[in-house]
């Protein structure tokens, strides 16, 4: 059985290097390296029986006997739910290229507006500037508004957007309020240029604490033996001198 078991762990981490040592298109920018979004999804459908099937006979190896034909089955059912679960790889670089861009799209914007451009204008000039997920999401805002949307509506729905929701509330406040649209979106990529070097900051602080206890391990061995070592051996050296 612990052969079995074995044969199992080894193709589970074989499955597991396949899946994640996989390298990214080279010359193409993360967000176009993999292939696209249909493409993904129907690897992760025809991954997810085989990994299904491997959990359940690793279940059945490690435990064996009844108790192995009972776990089989449940440990396949909780791995089937869990890989359902899996976000697209796509959706999730589209996530974080949009929360990247953001305050770069919304610098170019107020830029934009303070030079006269209509906010409309600008939004297809920022968005054709940017590419990617800012681009469709920015000329799908616009196309809205060109074909007669109440442009409030427009960003109001905008400010419901996981990631561009603070432009779109921006905008709106601005819109409702009749205050400068420039002057808000030019507060905002102030805002948000903080909010950035404050979260920069953060992580530059945590990697800090993170890399503290690897070098404390790392020096401990060279303290003990330069330190500790020989204080021990001076003191037994005279407590032998002394007898």
């Amino acid at each position: 059985m612990s052969a079995a078991a074995g044969l199992v762990a080894a193709l589970l981490v074989a499955t597991a290097v396949v899946l994640l040592g996989r390298p990214p298109a080279l010359g193409l920018p993360p967000a176009e390296a993999a292939p696209g979004p249909p493409e993904e999804r129907a690897l992760l459908a025809r991954l997810r029986l085989p990994l299904t099937g491997l959990v359940a006979l690793g279940a059945w190896a490690a435990l064996g006997g009844v108790v192995g034909t009972v776990a089989a089955p449940v440990a396949a059912l909780v791995a089937w739910r869990v890989l359902g679960r899996v976000e697209d790889p796509a959706v999730a670089r589209r996530r974080e290229r949009l929360e990247v861009e953001l305050p770069t799209g919304v610098d170019l914007l107020a830029s934009c507006l303070d030079a006269g451009a209509a906010p409309e204008a600008a939004l297809l000039t920022v968005g054709r500037a940017l590419g990617g997920p800012v681009e469709a999401e920015l000329l799908a805002v616009h196309a809205r508004i060109e074909l007669g949307v109440d442009p409030a509506t427009v960003w109001r729905d905008l400010a419901r957007h996981p990631q561009l929701g603070p432009l779109g509330r921006t905008v709106a406040r601005a819109h409702d309020s009749g205050a400068s649209v420039a002057t808000a979106v030019r507060g905002l990529a102030a805002e948000l240029r903080e909010r950035a070097e404050a979260e920069v900051e953060a992580r530059a602080r945590s990697i800090e604490v993170k890399a503290a206890a690897p070098l404390g391990l790392c020096l401990l061995p060279a303290f003990v033996l330069l330190g500790i070592v020989p204080l021990v051996a001076g003191a037994f050296a005279s407590l032998a001198v002394l007898r």
